[in-house]
C-alpha cells in the first residue's frame, strides 16, 4: 500500500505541534484517529518514525529523514493548488481554437489583439477548417460551429445569429443583369458549396414554396473561396452577414432578390465537450467573444 498525502500531513502536524492531541485539534480529527494514522504510516513504511513516551514524542533517525521528504511533497502539492487558484483568477495556458476560414478571418482575427491584451498569459493557437472536426482527435479546446449542431456529446453556447443573403458584385450584375425573381436564377451563374447540401438551398420564397435549391455552375468547400469568387464577378452567391458586412458597406457586393428573401438566421455556436470541466481559459474566451459580438450587434 502506498503512503497517502493525509498520512504525511498528519505526521508533519504531530511533529510540528509536539503532540498527537494538538495535531488532532488542528486537523479537526480525533486523537485516536491521528494515532491510527501514524500507526498505519509506520506499518506501510516498515519503520518507526516516532518514539512515544509519557512526556513527549521524539523523532527517530528514519523519522527525521522521512520528515524532510514529506515536507517537500506536501509543500509541492500546496504550491500546485495555489497555482491553480491563481490560474482561475488570471487564466493561463494554451488555448486551441478551431473555426471555419470565413469566421476565423472576419470575426476572430480582428479580436485577437484585444483578447491577448486582456489575457496575456493565454497562448492562442488558431486552426482553420471548413469541415466539421473531431475535437479530441484534433486536440481542440473549443470549436466554432456554423449552422445546425448534430453532435449531442458537445456542450454549445450560442454566439450569434446572422442573416443569409443572395449577393453579387456590381460587375457581374452589369454584365449579366439582375434577376427579378428566384425563377430567373436559372439564367445566371450560381456559386455553391461542395458540402453540406443544405447550404445550396437558398432562403428564397418562390412559386414552388420556401427555399430555392440551386444548380451551381461552380462549387467550393469554403465560404471564403465563394466570397472571393463573387467579388471577382464570377456569379451569384448566398453567404452569411458575418463575412460580407464590409463588402456590402463598400458596395463591392450587393444584395439581390431582397423582397423574396426569407428571414433566415444562421446560428453560430462555440462548442466543447460536456464531460470535462470547462477550464477558465475556455470560459473567458467564449465570454469575451459574446461580449465583443454583442457590441457589434450580432450576438444572440
Amino acid at each position: 500500500m502506498k503512503t497517502t498525502l493525509d498520512e504525511m500531513l498528519g505526521f508533519i502536524r504531530v511533529v510540528d505541534s509536539g503532540s498527537i492531541t494538538a495535531a488532532a485539534r488542528q486537523l479537526a480529527q480525533t486523537t485516536s484517529g491521528i494515532s491510527r494514522t501514524l500507526g498505519r504510516l509506520e506499518e506501510k513504511l516498515g519503520i518507526t518514525l516516532l518514539r512515544r513516551t509519557t512526556r513527549k514524542l521524539e523523532l527517530t533517525e528514519e523519522g527525521q529523514a522521512f520528515l524532510v521528504h514529506a515536507r517537500g511533497i506536501v509543500a509541492a502539492v500546496e504550491q500546485a493548488e495555489e497555482q491553480m487558484r491563481i490560474r482561475r483568477q488570471q487564466p493561463a495556458g494554451r488555448l486551441r481554437v478551431n473555426a471555419a476560414s470565413p469566421f476565423m478571418l472576419h470575426q476572430l482575427v480582428p479580436l485577437v489583439a484585444a483578447f491577448q491584451q486582456r489575457y496575456p498569459d493565454i497562448a492562442l493557437e488558431l486552426h482553420s477548417s471548413d469541415n466539421i472536426i473531431d475535437l479530441l482527435e484534433q486536440r481542440t479546446d473549443v470549436a466554432i460551429r456554423i449552422g445546425k449542431l448534430r453532435d449531442s456529446s458537445l456542450h454549445a453556447r450560442p454566439l450569434m445569429h446572422c442573416p443569409l443573403r443572395v449577393l453579387a458584385s456590381p460587375t457581374y450584375l452589369a454584365r449579366h443583369g439582375t434577376p427579378a425573381t428566384p425563377e430567373h436564377l436559372a439564367q445566371h451563374r450560381l456559386l455553391g458549396f461542395t458540402q453540406p447540401d443544405s447550404l445550396n438551398t437558398w432562403p428564397l420564397q418562390h412559386a414552388g414554396g420556401d427555399g430555392y435549391t440551386i444548380q451551381a455552375a461552380l462549387h467550393a468547400s469554403s465560404g471564403e473561396t465563394l466570397r472571393q469568387l463573387a467579388l471577382a464577378g464570377n456569379g451569384l452567391v448566398c453567404l452569411s452577414d458575418f463575412m460580407t458586412g464590409a463588402d456590402r458597406a463598400s458596395g463591392q457586393l450587393v444584395q439581390v432578390l431582397a423582397e423574396y428573401t426569407l428571414p433566415t438566421r444562421q446560428a453560430v455556436h462555440a462548442v466543447y465537450y460536456q464531460n470535462t470541466e470547462l477550464a477558465a481559459r475556455i470560459r473567458c474566451f467564449v465570454d469575451f467573444l459574446l461580449e465583443q459580438l454583442a457590441a457589434g450587434g450580432t450576438a444572440p
